[in-house]
């Protein structure tokens, strides 16, 4: 193996795993450009099932990287999502490496 290799080695080594599904990643990337986006929206921006947008969210909220907030607006339950302080370092930091290994690419 020589140098570059190792280097892609250790960029590849840094990538969140849980980002590697799509919708969790969609999930972090849509919440650095709003504070709060409810489930509602969500599903109708990811076109997602709700099982499968709240399973996906569950994930990331026992990962720490979103916080929810659920409430009752009228009578109907509504459910707010934020990107937490850890959740934006960890998309930072997997851009950054995503980025790098990608940039190897040429």
């Amino acid at each position: 193996m020589n140098a570059g290799d190792a280097a892609i080695g250790a960029h590849l080594g840094k990538l969140d795993k849980l980002f590697e599904h799509r919708v969790r990643l969609a999930i972090c990337v849509l919440l650095t450009q709003s504070d709060v986006i409810n489930f509602s929206r969500f599903k109708e921006l990811l076109e997602q099932t709700d099982g499968n947008l709240g399973a996906q969210l569950r994930k990331l909220e026992d990962a720490g990287y979103v916080t929810v907030d659920k409430r009752f607006e009228g009578r109907k339950p509504l459910s707010w999502y934020a990107l937490t302080k850890v959740g934006k370092s960890a998309l930072q930091a997997h851009i950054k490496a995503l980025q790098a290994v990608t940039g190897t690419v040429g």
